[in-house]
């Protein structure tokens, strides 16, 4: 029986009901006011009211002039790998067609979305790999128009390296807004810009709860809120790399759950002495990180690997890290999370930044049900069909004996006009005058 050797103690600061009312009261000022109610709240909370949201193109410029060469070159390493990776997975998707029966011919295409809104955090850090993963993805995809936004960063707007990101992964537009309200003014539009299909990127429970309001509007990814960290080790693993791949995630912010679950309950002492040992040292975000994890963090000790694998399937984490003798047997069994990191060098810094993979990724359990931000998010998957009159002579009867069973006679006619068109319309079938259930009751 899997126990408990350190629980999660800490309450979010507010509750979901309040969190909800918040972001209902932003979008419904935006949809309705537009840009002055986006005005109103980006004053509000960041302090940010310049005379456009749009960023000017001699910004785009200082972006470029005010970053390193040596920067300039590491971004351009990551937006290759994740351009790389996305390419890979692109031609994965092939259109295709298929004679299903003689005469009936059914195929497959992947259009692109029309427009998307990528955002990319800028609170307690200004995510530049976030920026490249947002928009050069889609922009893989073939989507005609991207529109990239991030919050500001102080009175001069966007963290430069960020603004630079943004320009050089292919952003078609960009706009400088935080938060709840930078969704809702992608969603309606504000000032010239037209509302956009789909919204992606990740965030705090605010910006999640946002996406869940706006799906209908507009298509999102997924729903991304603060991020998760899981371990899974035996007792090959290092204490000291476990302590710092969890403490590494509870940077991101004071709510970030990290969890070890292991099969040996000395690792696992000796990874909380470990975190122990981090924090009263020299972890550089001790304050942050301490905080997610004295009041998030957890440590689960199973009794073996079957154990192990079920509790982390169970919790469904974000980015879920296997370090044991045998992290295969893990890729086999494991089917919930939302990213895999195999060995002890498969770190999820390396994924959060420039290894090719994306970091928007499913939290709070919903790995159960989905993946994380791909290619394959921005095309639409259609269908077609092309029958000839051979095809429908094998299709008709099922297709009208089915629509008949379920009382929709028009279906079936549709279907029989095609086989039999003499019959019609001299011999239409006996159809009831009103629907059987509408004379009950």
């Amino acid at each position: 029986m899997a126990r408990y050797l350190k629980e999660r103690t800490g309450v979010a600061e507010e509750t979901w009901s309040e969190i909800r009312a918040t972001v209902s009261e932003i979008l419904g000022a935006v949809e309705r006011d537009g840009e002055a109610a986006v005005r109103r709240y980006s004053d509000r909370f960041d302090g940010w009211s310049p005379p456009s949201f749009r960023v000017a193109d001699d910004a785009l410029r200082d972006a470029a002039d005010v970053i390193s060469d040596e920067l300039r070159e590491h971004i351009a390493f990551a937006q290759a790998q994740i351009r790389g990776f996305a390419e890979m997975q692109r031609s994965t998707l092939v259109d295709e067609e298929w004679e299903t029966l003689p005469g009936v011919t059914l195929g497959q295409r992947f259009l692109p979305v029309g427009a998307v809104g990528a955002y990319s955090p800028g609170g307690l850090y200004p995510l530049i790999a976030s920026a490249i993963m947002t928009v050069l993805v889609p922009k893989v995809a073939e989507v005609p128009r991207v529109v990239a936004c991030a919050p500001p960063r102080g009175p001069a707007g966007m963290h430069p390296p960020q603004l630079y990101a943004m320009v050089t992964s292919g952003a078609d537009e960009i706009l400088c807004i935080g938060g709840v309200q930078a969704f809702a003014a992608m969603a309606f539009g504000i000032e010239d810009l037209e509302p956009v299909d789909m919204l992606v990127g990740a965030g705090n429970a605010y910006v999640a709860e946002a996406k869940r309001q706006l799906f209908g509007t507009v298509g999102i990814d997924l729903l991304a809120g603060p991020t998760e960290v899981m371990v899974l080790a035996d007792d090959s693993a290092d204490p000291a790399i476990v302590a710092a791949d969890l403490l590494g995630q509870a940077e991101h912010g004071p709510t970030s759950p990290a969890t070890l679950v292991t099969t040996s309950e000395d690792l696992a002492r000796a990874v909380s002495d470990a975190v122990d040992a981090w924090l009263e040292g020299e972890w550089p975000t001790k304050e942050v990180a301490g905080t997610a994890w004295r009041d998030h963090g957890a440590i689960i000790v199973c009794e073996d690997e079957e154990e192990a694998a079920a509790v982390a399937d169970d919790i469904a984490p974000e980015h879920l890290e296997i370090q044991t003798e045998d992290p295969d047997w893990y890729l086999k069994r494991m089917s919930s999370y939302g990213t895999l990191f195999l060995g002890t060098h498969a770190t999820v810094a390396y994924s959060d930044k420039a290894i090719g993979t994306n970091h928007v990724l499913p939290t709070r359990g919903a790995a159960r049900y989905t993946g994380g931000l791909w290619v394959g998010k921005f095309l639409k998957a259609v269908t077609y069909q092309r029958v000839t009159a051979e095809g429908s002579a094998r299709v008709a009867a099922s297709t009208a004996a089915i629509a008949d069973a379920e009382l929709m006679f028009g279906h079936a006619l549709t279907a029989r006009l095609r086989v039999d068109p003499a019959r019609y319309p001299d011999a239409l079938p006996a159809i009831p005058p009103t629907h059987p259930l509408e004379d009950e009751g």
